[in-house]
């Protein structure tokens, strides 16, 4: 059984910066390709980004340029480097894990979620 913990969540001003960590345990976790979805109140669960063992990335259009994904595989943590938030970055943060890494974004069936961790961004 894989589990992940989430941390690393808070609130923070628009145009501040939080790391969120996502530790996974559990047999053959550390092959499996990892990632973020978000989900705001009233709106259904987005994409954020996702990472393969390898270090292959994928970014929401949202995220470009101002968040970066990155993984220790030894480990087994997977990191969310968040920079210059804005407030419709207000969600609830889940970390994922899946052995299909080009269905991942879709969200759909993957393998493992987290309980996720609240991130808010305020004037």
């Amino acid at each position: 059984q894989v589990q992940l913990v989430e941390s690393g969540g808070g609130s923070v001003q628009i145009g501040g910066s939080l790391r969120l960590s996502c530790a996974a345990s559990g047999r053959g976790v550390s092959m499996y390709t990892m990632g973020w979805f978000r989900q705001a109140p009233g709106k259904e669960r987005e994409f954020v980004a996702v990472i393969t063992y390898g270090g292959t990335t994928v970014y929401a259009d949202s995220v470009k340029g101002r968040f970066t994904i990155s993984r220790d595989n030894a480990k087994n943590t997977v990191y969310l480097q968040m920079n210059s938030l804005k407030p419709e970055d207000t969600a609830v943060y889940y970390c994922a894990a899946d052995k299909n890494y080009f269905t991942f974004p879709r969200g759909i069936n993957l393998d493992y979620w987290g309980q996720g961790t609240q991130v808010t961004v305020s004037s």
